[in-house]
């Protein structure tokens, strides 16, 4: 079900909960709000639809990726950039990584793990950063 984006600032300073199998809806949900809104959004976190799970989607060419419960084990090449938020009006300075690689849930709550470089890293960044609470 497509959800209306949350732009409070005061809840999306608050930080995320681990997920788990119950909240596989949240999953689905955010699949449906990210292509809902896919011309302006490259990715999206589960606080970013009102829930307070770390659940992120990243879009990755045509498909969406789902990542539950996600965790950067590896990070290099860092550098500084600007980036937008479809949660909040204009462009933040950040620090990123060029490559990353992560450990997750898919959407079946098997354990993955992959390496992600580039504009995906960074997508990929921005979203778990949602967790902590950290506007960018």
């Amino acid at each position: 079900m497509v959800k209306q984006i949350v732009r409070d600032p005061m809840f999306l300073q608050q930080k995320s909960e681990p997920a788990t199998e119950a909240d596989k809806q949240v999953v689905q949900d955010l699949i449906d709000t990210l292509n809902a809104n896919r011309e302006r959004c490259v990715g999206m976190a589960a606080n970013m639809i009102g829930v307070k799970k770390q659940i992120i989607v990243v879009a990755v060419g045509p498909f969406n990726v789902p990542m539950i419960n996600p965790v950067i084990t590896k990070k290099r090449g860092k550098y500084e950039t600007e980036e937008g938020c479809l949660s909040l009006d204009g462009l933040r300075p950040c620090t990123r990584y060029k490559e990353i690689e992560v450990e997750y849930l898919d959407q079946d709550f098997q354990p993955q793990s992959g390496k992600y470089t580039g504009f995906t890293a960074q997508i990929i960044q921005h979203e778990i950063q949602h967790f902590s609470g950290e506007l960018i």
